[in-house]
């Protein structure tokens, strides 16, 4: 491997930019990492790659050029394809969904699963008390911190686009897509709308945004802060290689490796602004009178971009920290509209119940393999999508907990990232969603007459949830305030994920380099939204559904990879540290 002096001040103690999918961007100062127990040399070997490897002039200056270029070919021979061959595109996408999850739903199943259990593992062995960083090491942030950026970290887009249409697909039992709604509840007996149905509904929407979702988020933010911060490795993907092939994680596999995750983010944050633009272009219809068709969509995603780029490039801490401020304080507003202004008393009994529910039966859930034909195809309409969607967005995610848990033990943070987002996310989701239930099971006109069951079947998911918000403060001037709040809020979440997306992408190719160039955060910003634009163009959210689907397959080898590597890390830490401790007893 080629050396250099590194240049002074090139890799260490400039100040960070760290990404949350939420969309909170903390400027830190990273002081260089002291070495421990003989990891200096990979210490050291990862800073002279670094500066060796990028490039020190010309266009590409900062960035590696061989990752930067090969990911741009790639996602750029996407585009042209989509954009080119629309029909043809359609077609292969749909053919390819089909076949990923007719051959690999059981894999997905199996993957997330062992994920789950290996967060139990850690939890409950001695390998809890080793520390993300040297032994003497402490957080970097404040519980009440942690536990905030954690939150922002799991809200996004998808959590308003589903939050009210995913509940009420499940409470219906007509079967209009040509599977059963709900098979969990079938299976349980509340095959009618009411009651105990209703519950089902909301145990599976948690179930698909709950543990089993995080621990994805766990192996790899863990994964990355254990060989980061303990092994003084790059906070990247390819460090996880470390226990296999050594110093060759510099090369072509550590390539493939940040490459592939590359390429999760682009199609995960391409495939929530799909999601999003076509919920506001329904709510600007709402507000405004204007046409929530493809051409609006696409508009909308050209103002998204543009300003999640100006972000990026002018100020974005400062920018950022301001849009994230009035993000949480409109979600609280909205929230307590939902709750005040809705059944109270019915949405605390029926949390209760969910979060018991759920409790009882997230592992059988886990496992659950369907083998009819209607239960498969609702398996893989919906949970195998979610898993897809969770493997995607790992790499994003992950490497922003990964940057804020430094210090922590590995018990609290399997604990507090397994827990507390998924808390806050159940809150949130039996609000939205239970309301809408609500709403049909105590309709005027009898179970199932609000309009908002007919508004799913038809797929207009993005009206389910103003329609719900109609039921609670009508369609008079505060209804359009609230609807005004809600389109604010899938806006500014996807402004600050693009932008947290875009650093993130930008990171991975300059190999950990704090502060990439900012005329790559403008094109990757221009590439997130050409992706997001050509799959709406190609066959809308069935496309975006795929091509998430499809990145997600390649990630949950590297993530399978990922926890082989922290686990084989972690084994061979104990026993070089039980020889130790024989030795010096045996020196006594």
């Amino acid at each position: 491997m080629r050396s250099r002096p590194a240049e002074p001040g090139r890799i260490t103690g400039s100040p960070a930019r760290l990404p949350a999918q939420g969309g909170i961007i903390i400027a830190t100062s990273t002081p260089p990492n002291s070495p421990q127990r003989g990891d200096s040399q990979q210490a050291a070997t990862s800073t002279d790659y670094m500066v060796t490897e990028l490039a020190q002039g010309g266009f590409f200056q900062g960035m590696h050029r061989g990752m930067t270029i090969c990911s741009a070919v790639l996602v750029l021979a996407f585009v042209l394809f989509t954009g080119f061959e629309s029909e043809t595109a359609s077609v292969l996408f749909g053919t390819t969904r089909t076949w990923i999850e007719s051959t690999f739903s059981g894999y997905y199943l199996v993957t997330v699963m062992l994920l789950l259990t290996v967060c139990g593992f850690i939890v409950f062995s001695k390998y809890g008390n080793v520390r993300l960083g040297p032994d003497d090491s402490r957080p970097e942030f404040s519980n009440f911190s942690w536990f905030s950026m954690l939150f922002s970290a799991g809200i996004g887009i998808g959590i308003l686009f589903f939050g009210v249409a995913e509940p009420i697909f499940y409470l219906d039992n007509t079967g209009g897509f040509g599977y059963p709604n709900n098979p969990h509840a079938d299976m349980a007996g509340a095959a009618t709308i009411g009651y105990e149905r209703a519950i089902d509904a909301l145990r599976v929407t948690v179930f698909h945004w709950g543990l089993h979702g995080w621990a994805i988020y766990v192996i790899v933010g863990m994964s990355l802060a254990y060989f980061a911060y303990r092994k003084q490795l790059p906070l990247a993907l390819r460090s996880a290689l470390y226990p296999f092939i050594g110093d060759r994680i510099f090369g072509a596999w550590g390539h493939l490796f940040d490459i592939l995750g590359v390429l999760g983010c682009v199609f995960g944050v391409a495939t929530s602004l799909g999601l999003g633009v076509s919920q506001m272009a329904v709510g600007l219809e709402r507000l405004m009178g204007i046409a929530s068709g493809l051409s609006t969509q696409l508009v909308l995603i050209a103002v998204i971009s543009f300003i999640s780029i100006v972000s990026a490039v002018s100020g974005v801490r400062r920018g950022i920290r301001i849009i994230s401020q009035m993000n949480i304080w409109v979600s609280v507003f909205v929230v307590g509209v939902f709750l005040i202004g809705g059944p109270t008393l019915w949405l605390f009994g029926a949390f209760g119940e969910t979060l018991l529910d759920y409790a009882i039966n997230f592992i059988p859930m886990g496992l659950w393999f369907a083998d009819e034909p209607g239960t498969v195809d609702w398996q893989q309409a919906w949970t195998i999508f979610y898993w897809g969607w969770w493997l995607a967005w790992a790499p994003f995610v992950g490497l922003f907990i990964a940057r804020i848990s430094k210090g922590r033990t590995l018990r609290e943070f399997v604990l507090g990232v397994l827990f507390v987002p998924t808390l806050l996310i159940f809150v949130w989701l039996v609000i939205f969603g239970g309301n809408a239930i609500y709403q049909e099971l105590y309709a005027s006109g009898g179970v199932g007459s609000a309009g908002i069951i007919d508004l799913v079947n038809a797929w207009e998911l993005p009206a389910a949830l103003f329609a719900a918000a109609d039921g609670i403060v009508g369609t008079g001037m505060f209804g359009w305030i609230l609807s005004a709040l809600m389109v604010f809020l899938l806006m500014s979440w996807f402004v600050t994920s693009s932008d947290s997306g875009t650093l993130v992408l930008t990171t991975i190719l300059s190999l950990g380099d704090e502060e990439p160039p900012r005329r790559f955060r403008i094109i990757w910003g221009v590439v997130i939204g050409l992706v997001a634009a050509t799959l709406l163009m190609a066959g809308g959210l069935k496309a975006l559904q795929t091509a998430l689907i499809a990145a997600a397959l390649p990630l949950s080898v590297v993530i399978l990879v990922m926890t082989a590597g922290v686990l084989i890390s972690l084994f061979g830490e104990s026993r070089r540290s039980l020889v130790a401790a024989k030795k010096a007893s045996r020196q006594k």
